[in-house]
C-alpha cells in the first residue's frame, strides 16, 4: 500500500515514520510512505507563498487552490496506481473502524494536511476528495490526523502485525461491539495486586468464556452505548 502525504511540515513525520511496527512494514516492503512538501509548488519562487486572504474578509489564511491542485496532479503521476485523495477536516465524516477496514483495501492513498483557516473550497470541488474527521474537536493541522489514518490503516495489511489475530480481537474491529478484556503478563503478583486465577488455570475454554464476560462488562461500564445501537456511526 501506497501513502502520499502532502504538507507544509514535511519534518514532523521523519520521527514517526522511524519507528515501531510501520518502519518494520516500510523496511519489509508492505507499505510505501512519501512525504510531499506543499511549498515545492508553490507560484511564488521568492517566498514559496501557499496561503492568502480569504476573500469577503476574515480571521486568518487559507491555502491556495493552485498549489494544492498542481501538486495532487503531480504526485498522481508519480505512479501507475491512481491515489484516491483523502482530506483530513473536522468537517469529514467520521473515522471509526469500518471505514479504516474500507480504507485498508486501497492501494494507494494521498493525504492532504491541512493548515491555517484550511483549504480554498476550490480544492474540495476539483479534486473531489474523501473528506475523513477522527474526532469533534479542531487541530493546528492535519498532520496528526494523517498519522491516525495511517496507523490505523496500515496495522490492517496482511503480514504488518506479528498475530494477524491480534487486530482481529481489537475493540471495534471487524464489527465488534464490545471493548476488548483486560489482559495480563508476567508477574503473577506485584504490590497486592494479582493476576485473576483463571488466566493461570490452562483452561482454555473457560478463559474464553472469563474474556467474554469481562468485555460485556467492561462495554456497559464505559461505553453501554455500543451494546443499545448494534448499527455503525
Amino acid at each position: 500500500m501506497r501513502f502520499d502525504i502532502v504538507t507544509l511540515f514535511p519534518e514532523i513525520f521523519s520521527g514517526y515514520l522511524s519507528q515501531s511496527l510501520l518502519a518494520k512494514a516500510i523496511d519489509r516492503g508492505l507499505v510505501q510512505v512519501h512525504i510531499h512538501d506543499l511549498r515545492k509548488w508553490s507560484t511564488d519562487l521568492k517566498h514559496h507563498k501557499i496561503d492568502d486572504r480569504p476573500y469577503g474578509g476574515g480571521p486568518g489564511m487559507l491555502i491556495c487552490v493552485e498549489p494544492v491542485v498542481n501538486c495532487v496532479e503531480a504526485i498522481q503521476a508519480m505512479d501507475p496506481t491512481p491515489g484516491v485523495v483523502v482530506l483530513t477536516t473536522p468537517q469529514g465524516d467520521r473515522l471509526n473502524q469500518r471505514r479504516v477496514e474500507q480504507l485498508s483495501q486501497i492501494n494507494r492513498m494521498i493525504l492532504l494536511c491541512g493548515r491555517y483557516e484550511g483549504f480554498d473550497q476550490r480544492v474540495i470541488d476539483i479534486l473531489n476528495p474523501m473528506e475523513l474527521s477522527i474526532g469533534d474537536y479542531v487541530l493546528n493541522g492535519g498532520e496528526v490526523a494523517s498519522m491516525v489514518i495511517v496507523d490505523s490503516t496500515v496495522r490492517m495489511i496482511p503480514g504488518v502485525l506479528g498475530d494477524e489475530q491480534s487486530s482481529l480481537d481489537d475493540s471495534f474491529s471487524r464489527g465488534n461491539r464490545i471493548l476488548e478484556f483486560p489482559q495480563y503478563t508476567r508477574p503473577p503478583e506485584f504490590r497486592g495486586c494479582a493476576v485473576p486465577e483463571i488466566l493461570l488455570s490452562g483452561d482454555h475454554a473457560k478463559i474464553a468464556k472469563w474474556r467474554e464476560q469481562q468485555s460485556v462488562e467492561k462495554t456497559m461500564l464505559r461505553r453501554s452505548d455500543l451494546l443499545r445501537n448494534p448499527a455503525e456511526d
